[in-house]
């Protein structure tokens, strides 16, 4: 959870987008490279295990590219940039599932996306991602960024344009589903938890 922690609090500042739209020589690489760790893991967050964080970031990449003159304000464009997240993440998710029913051995990284993990964390993490995958979408993100990344209620209200009220719901109802379906998959708590 430190990883997560220290994520939300190390995000690239508004000025960076400022400096964009306002066209400064290079403005655009500094942007992007400075984006591109936090997306590449919201993208692996939000995508879960079927679904490859590179290629996903890459797209979302490409949404920014083109669309980022469509955001009105520096202030905005953090949870526009979400938002573009979670809808390639959703696509991605898609297709993944798509994928499973067409004949051929799935890539390498789709097929185990654990293996580059150490053997004691790999098992966890499989099992952990295989129980949030199953939650459902609202649920998932507000207890990925809760828990996963560290972010506050309210910095996760801002970002998804809800009430804190809302977000303390989902993330109940997420964290108490991820529970009773960790323990009827005879998973313990020991071994991970979230929330």
């Amino acid at each position: 959870m430190a990883e997560g922690s220290e994520m939300s609090r190390s995000m690239p500042s508004e000025t960076l987008f400022a400096a964009v739209m306002d066209e400064a020589p290079g403005a655009m690489d500094r942007l992007l490279e400075a984006w591109l760790p936090v997306v590449v893991a919201w993208c692996g967050r939000f995508g879960g295990p079927k679904v490859n964080r590179e290629d996903a970031a890459h797209d979302v990449l490409i949404v920014v590219l083109k669309n980022w003159r469509r955001v009105e304000s520096p202030a905005k464009f953090r949870p526009w940039l979400f938002s573009v997240v979670r809808n390639v993440t959703s696509r991605h998710r898609g297709w993944a599932w798509i994928r499973r029913w067409v004949p051929g051995e799935a890539p390498p990284d789709v097929a185990d996306p654990y293996s580059t993990l150490r053997p004691e964390y790999s098992d966890t993490a499989r099992w952990v991602w295989e129980v949030l995958d199953t939650l459902p979408a609202k649920q998932r993100e507000v207890v990925v960024l809760c828990d996963l990344e560290g972010w506050t209620r309210e910095e996760v209200a801002a970002l998804l344009k809800i009430s804190s009220g809302t977000v303390k719901g989902r993330l109940r109802l997420g964290r108490e589903k991820f529970r009773r379906l960790a323990h009827t998959r005879g998973y313990s708590p020991g071994a991970a938890e979230v929330g």
